[in-house]
């Protein structure tokens, strides 16, 4: 998984077909999908996942309506294609289910 690092690489990323998920290193929820994350990865290798860090880039989050982590917006051809956006924690099957309706 890709480490955003610039508001630049974010706008760059979206060109693509990038998955990004929004969490932080507090967020208990977002930690239990840490192992669940490679295993998308190699189920969906046409994606590339982003981790953006929510207090690092706060403006990112605002601007894309993210106020509840973990959360994953698709992105490809610069627009948005899907979310799956709460403050509620994923399981692999839901998110597993958001992305193949991508």
């Amino acid at each position: 998984m890709i480490q955003l690092e610039t508001n630049k690489q974010f706008d760059e990323l979206i060109h693509h077909k990038t998955v990004m998920l929004f969490s932080a290193d507090w967020c208990p929820d977002c930690r239990y999908l840490e192992p669940i994350i490679p295993e998308l990865e190699e189920e969906f290798p046409e994606q590339t996942f982003v981790y953006v860090d929510r207090d690092l880039f706060l403006n990112i989050c605002t601007e894309h309506g993210i106020f509840g982590i973990p959360s994953f917006i698709v992105f490809d051809k610069g627009e948005e294609s899907g979310r799956f956006v709460s403050k509620n924690r994923k399981t692999k099957s839901e998110i597993e289910s958001f992305l193949k309706r991508i």
